[in-house]
């Protein structure tokens, strides 16, 4: 509490020691938007925006740790400059460049010819670097989510082979109370009784006074409003 209240009066030093601090938690949320065509530094930078914004507009008045505080500001921040920026941005020189480059490929293996990007460099009279550079800019990125065949041959995704770690079931439970709060009372206490504490359908209705029909319906209900909220998150 005390570096935050260092950070507000303009310590950069306290503003630099909370952003090593929260360091886990950015890398956490940062993972939910990897293979969505935005590089991971950007991600990074970002988050690390939005955590500076959750520092300066933090009041102990709010009741409730920083972090909770800070997680939705920060996807607010990743999701507004995916909304507004674009996943993906690559000049108009770049691009033009790399169509040349292309056409040129696809005439010379139409004549049984491969080239090599040191040709490439020669016929456009450019830089091999550049050839490189541009088809690079270009190139598609590889989702996370993409199919590949592992040493079995089994088909899985990429990203089934990243590290998970406690931060992103923090992260997790941070937005599954942020959603809860949007439920009225009476949602809320049906998933607490049916999720938390493990209770029947009917033993539900009993303490609501409804039918064991209406609590099967209202719980439809609500898990179809949270599968909306997390999409939206």
């Amino acid at each position: 509490m005390a570096l935050i209240a260092r950070a507000q009066q303009g310590d950069e030093e306290a503003c630099t020691t909370l952003l090593t601090e929260n360091a886990p938690l950015l890398k956490s949320i940062i993972k939910r938007y990897l293979g969505k065509h935005v590089e991971y530094d950007d991600l990074y930078q970002i988050a690390s925006i939005g955590l500076l914004k959750s520092i300066k507009n933090f009041s102990y008045e709010h009741n409730v740790r920083f972090s909770t505080y800070a997680v939705p500001m920060i996807l607010g921040e990743i999701k507004r400059y995916m909304r507004d920026d674009g996943y993906l941005k690559v000049s108009r020189s770049l691009k033009t460049l790399s169509a040349k480059i292309t056409r040129y490929v696809d005439e010379q293996l139409k004549n049984g010819e491969n080239p090599t990007v040191e040709q490439i460099a020669e016929h456009l009279q450019m830089e091999p670097t550049d050839v490189i550079f541009a088809l690079d800019a270009t190139r598609i990125p590889v989702s996370l989510y993409e199919k590949a065949s592992d040493s079995d041959g089994k088909q899985t995704e990429l990203i089934d082979h990243l590290h998970t770690d406690e931060d992103k079931k923090m992260v997790d439970k941070l937005i599954l109370k942020d959603m809860l709060q949007k439920l009225s009372p009476r949602e809320q206490k049906i998933v607490v009784l049916r999720y938390f504490r493990d209770l029947t359908q009917g033993e539900i209705a009993l303490k609501l006074g409804v039918s064991q029909v209406q609590v099967s319906r209202l719980e439809n209900k609500i898990l179809k409003k949270l599968r909306e909220l997390y999409e939206e998150s």
